[in-house]
Formats: structure tokens, sequence, C-alpha cells
């Protein structure tokens, strides 16, 4: 049921999620270092999966499902330079870019286990993130 607001009705999600560590890799072009020198970050990679309504077993999705495609995708990062996954255009991989590039991995296996929407945050320090979201 969706709560009202001042505004509006707000939808009413619910919602599921997994977080997993990895340390890799990157530079931040043109600053001075550490930033501008190849250095690692041990980054924690958060997900959150909502929809709607619960499907039939009262689950926003499967877990396992989820749980085998982050790690399955923490195992492709770990250790390695995140200048492997650098869109064209960016000048670097920073947490917003490594998240939307999470969430376009992600988003596949997420809708096949029956999310709607998916939440990235990438933590680079225990206190600052990055994130990403949107539908599946």
């Amino acid at each position: 049921m969706p709560f009202l607001t001042t505004t509006g009705v707000l939808p009413v999600t619910c919602e599921v999620g997994l977080s997993r560590s990895v340390r890799a890799f990157h530079i931040m072009p043109g600053l001075p270092g550490p930033e501008g020198q190849l250095h690692d970050h041990d980054y924690r990679i958060e997900i959150v999966v909502d929809r709607e309504q619960l499907d039939d077993r009262g689950m926003v999705c499967d877990l396992d499902v989820l749980e085998a495609a982050l790690t399955e995708l923490t195992s492709r990062v770990e250790g390695r330079n995140l200048e492997e996954i650098r869109p064209a255009g960016a000048e670097a991989v920073t947490v917003e870019v490594f998240a939307r590039w999470v969430h376009d991995s992600l988003s596949p296996a997420v809708a096949v286990a029956g999310g709607e929407a998916l939440a990235v945050r990438v933590w680079e320090t225990p206190v600052a993130f990055g994130g990403y979201h949107a539908r599946c």
C-alpha cells in the first residue's frame, strides 16, 4: 500500500540486499599522488534490489541467484586495474563509474531473479561512496 505524502503518493517497495568487498586498483589522471598514481582501494560493493510486490514465494528476488552474480562480478575485478572496465568517454573509473558498471553488469541477473530495480553503492572508504540506481 502506498504512503500518502504532501506531494502525492509515494510507492512502497520491498527490498533485499547484499554486500561484498573487493580490492582493486585505479588512477585519477591529472591529480598528484597518491590519487594520480596507480593505487588500490578495498572497495565495498553494496547492492539493494527492490520491487513493488513480493513474488508468490514472498520474496523480492532469489538471494542465492543474486549472491552468485555478485560473487562472479567481484571475482572479475579482484586484484585488477579498474581501467579494464572504464567506459569510453570516462576520464577515470570513479566510484560513480564503478557503481554504474556494477549496476549494468548485474541488472540481467537481478531481473531474472525477480528484481525490478537495483541500487548500487561502491564504498571507497568506510565513510565515502558513489552510487547508481535504476530499473533493471
